[in-house]
C-alpha cells in the first residue's frame, strides 16, 4: 500500500501533495480559481512556463501556491538525450523548486534536444544498457543538483527500437533501483503505447511497480490509424479522458489505494468547469477506494 510520502533516504520525503484529484493550471483559469476556490487537491504546472524571473505568471502562481499544494512537472530537461544536461535549465529547475516548494517534482523519460536544436516533442529512447546508464547518470545529476527526489514518467510511444534489449518495465524498475527516483504513472500513456504496439495494458499495469509511484496522470488521446489501417493513438491532451483509461485507472486505485491524480488537458483547453468535472470524476474513484479500504480495515 502506498504511504503518505514517497521517500528516498538521501533526499527525504517527496510528497506533500494529498491523495486527491488535481488539475493542470492554465492561465485562463486562474482568476476563476482564485475567486471561487474550488475543492481540489492540487495544481500542477509545467516548469518551463515559469522560468522567467518575474511578471504576471509568477504573481498568479504565487497566489495559487498560497491556496493549494503544487506539483512541478518538467517537459524540457531531455533526461534521455545523449548530450549533457543543460546546466542553465537545471539551475532554473532548482530555483523553481526552492521558490515554490512543490510537493512533487517530475520529468519525462524522453529526449528533446540535439546539438543546439530543441524539439517540441518528447521523443522515445531505446531500452538498452547504454541508454540505461545515461538516464541514470542524468537522474543522479538532477536529484543531486536540485536536492530532492524526482519522479520519472513512463512515455507514450509510437515506434519500438530494434536495439532495445529489455522491456520498458524492466528499464523503469532498474532506473529506480539505481537512482532512488520515484515514478509518475501516466495511465493514458500506458493505454496509448499498448494499443500502438498491440500489447495488453492490463498486463503492463499488473507488473508496474505502483509502490514507487508518487503521482498518476490521466489525459485524453486522439484516435488515428497507421499506414496499413491499424489503430494508432496519439497522446494529444486535447479532450476528456477515455472510458478505457478510466477503467484502467480504477483498477489501479482499487488494487493499490489512493494516489495524487492529475487531469492533463493542455490543448484545446476547455472552460474551467469542464476540467473541474474531470477531476471530480477521478475524485469519485478515489473516494470509492478509500471507503473500501476503510470497510476492510473495520
Amino acid at each position: 500500500m502506498q504511504s503518505d510520502t514517497l521517500s528516498n533516504p538521501k533526499f527525504g520525503a517527496a510528497s506533500a501533495v494529498p491523495k486527491l484529484p488535481g488539475a493542470g493550471l492554465k492561465a485562463e483559469h486562474v482568476a476563476e480559481i482564485l475567486e471561487y476556490r474550488p475543492q481540489i487537491g492540487f495544481f500542477e504546472v509545467h516548469a518551463e512556463n515559469y522560468m522567467g524571473a518575474g511578471g504576471r505568471p509568477h504573481q498568479q502562481l504565487t497566489a495559487i501556491r498560497d491556496a493549494y499544494p503544487l506539483s512541478l512537472h518538467g517537459v524540457g530537461l531531455s533526461i534521455g538525450g545523449e548530450q549533457p544536461l543543460d546546466k542553465k535549465h537545471l539551475q532554473r529547475l532548482a530555483d523553481l523548486n526552492r521558490r515554490y516548494e512543490p510537493g512533487l517534482f517530475s520529468e519525462h523519460l524522453a529526449w528533446s534536444t540535439h546539438d543546439t536544436t530543441y524539439y517540441n516533442d518528447l521523443l522515445p529512447v531505446p531500452y538498452d544498457e547504454a541508454t540505461l546508464n545515461r538516464v541514470c547518470d542524468h537522474i543522479d545529476e538532477v536529484q543531486d543538483f536540485v536536492g530532492r527526489q524526482m519522479l520519472l514518467e513512463n512515455p507514450s510511444t509510437y515506434v519500438a527500437f530494434a536495439q532495445s534489449t529489455m522491456s520498458e518495465l524492466d528499464f523503469l524498475k532498474e532506473v529506480t533501483r539505481r537512482t532512488g527516483c520515484g515514478l509518475l504513472l501516466d495511465v493514458n500513456n500506458v493505454y496509448v503505447s499498448c494499443t500502438n504496439h498491440a500489447r495488453s495494458a492490463e498486463s503492463y499495469l499488473a507488473d508496474f511497480p505502483v509502490h514507487l509511484v508518487g503521482e498518476i496522470h490521466l489525459g485524453g488521446h486522439a484516435p488515428d490509424v497507421d499506414e496499413v489501417g491499424r489503430p494508432l493513438l496519439i497522446d494529444a491532451h486535447d479532450r476528456a479522458v477515455d472510458d478505457e483509461v478510466w477503467a484502467l485507472y480504477e483498477t489501479v486505485i482499487q488494487q493499490n489505494g489512493a494516489l495524487p491524480t492529475l487531469i492533463e488537458w493542455d490543448n484545446d483547453v476547455p472552460a474551467w468547469p469542464v476540467l473541474l468535472k474531470e477531476a471530480q470524476a477521478a475524485g469519485e474513484i478515489l473516494s470509492r477506494a478509500a471507503e473500501a479500504e476503510y470497510r476492510a480495515a473495520g
